[in-house]
């Protein structure tokens, strides 16, 4: 049976992802290399151990022992999500950055091109682009002007996957997706952070005016999206990925709190970060021309149903929020991971 190898599929996306496609790709089996730092979490792939579809494969994408591995069986193609992703890690240390986003991404190339896989699709983020001003979406054309460590790392990885599709035809395709939101999301994102705190009425920090605005794309499209493009996507092409929403943070937290019948005194407005990006939107009309994907959810009933998930899985949260979910690594690896 051939296999999808998926970097990252502890994580966020990368665990929406390997959900998705054990359901969806009932003809491969689903390889997981997770290096399980902070933000990767196996309670996110609860219920899939044991599974005859699925194999996780514990190391470090910038390691060419470990890539190797995951790699041992019959990947035929590659989705890599495998990345550091918080913009205020990077600002305070960009080291793990572009080791994980620019040296992991190079190793797994080199890999994926000795196997000869079929496929590689690169997860990327629209904040390779940098901020717009108050009209104008994110096209594929658009010049990247990354304002961050992090994004500046995603743009390197971005830039050679497109390097290895023009040098040696590799089957190498980029997606830049907007903010993600969904189940599994670790807590110091805005949106798992403002739902949590507002649980235990504590108060939501908001950085700036609160007017930085972002096109809000709920998990289980972008995984669809993900999952078009490994179908069907052109190799060396980019394809935009977003959900047709903008919001500024600031009324993004205000619709929680009316979900959740809390009053705004609860918003704590905070410095704000280093060459915070104004906007992002994102124009996803090639992907919805050419591959006939478009976002299934609505945004209002998505963010209900986010909301819902994390009053259900509250041990879930807690368990991150404290740091106990770590205790699985040690137990399983003799380790805990930073």
């Amino acid at each position: 049976m051939k296999e999808v190898l998926v970097t990252g599929g502890a994580g966020f996306i990368g665990s929406n992802f390997v959900r998705r496609a054990i359901e969806k790709l009932a003809d491969r089996r689903i390889v997981n290399l997770d290096a399980l730092t902070y933000a990767g979490n196996l309670e996110n792939l609860a219920g899939l151990e044991g599974h005859a579809r699925y194999r996780f494969v514990k190391g470090d994408v910038a390691s060419p022992e470990d890539v190797a591995r995951a790699m041992s069986g019959d990947v035929d193609a590659v989705v890599h999500f495998a990345a550091e992703s918080h913009v205020d890690r990077s600002i305070t240390d960009a080291s793990a950055f572009v080791r994980t986003n620019v040296v992991g991404t190079q190793v797994l190339l080199d890999a994926a091109r000795s196997k000869g896989v079929s496929r590689f699709v690169h997860v990327s983020t629209d904040e390779v682009y940098g901020s717009l001003g108050a009209s104008g979406k994110f096209t594929e054309e658009t010049p990247l002007s990354a304002n961050s460590p992090y994004s500046a790392s995603k743009a390197g990885s971005d830039l050679l996957v497109r390097a290895a599709h023009h040098t040696h035809g590799f089957p190498g395709i980029i997606t830049r997706c907007s903010n993600n939101y969904g189940p599994y999301q670790f807590p110091e994102k805005l949106l798992p952070l403002v739902v949590t705190n507002l649980f235990e009425d504590r108060p939501v920090p908001v950085y700036g005016d609160g007017r930085n605005v972002r096109d809000w794309l709920y998990v289980e499209d972008h995984c669809d999206a993900l999952l078009r493009v490994l179908e069907a996507g052109k190799p060396g092409e980019v394809y935009n990925v977003g959900g047709d929403n903008e919001q500024e943070n600031l009324s993004l937290v205000r619709e929680v709190l009316r979900q959740l019948g809390k009053p705004e005194s609860l918003i704590q407005f905070v410095k704000d970060r280093p060459g915070h990006d104004r906007r992002y939107a994102i124009d996803a009309s090639k992907i919805r021309r050419e591959l006939g994907w478009k976002p299934a959810h609505r945004f209002a009933d998505a963010l209900a149903k986010t909301i819902d998930w994390y009053r259900r899985n509250e041990p879930w949260w807690r368990s991150v929020k404290t740091g106990a979910y770590r205790e699985y690594y040690r137990r399983q690896y003799g380790e805990v991971r930073p």
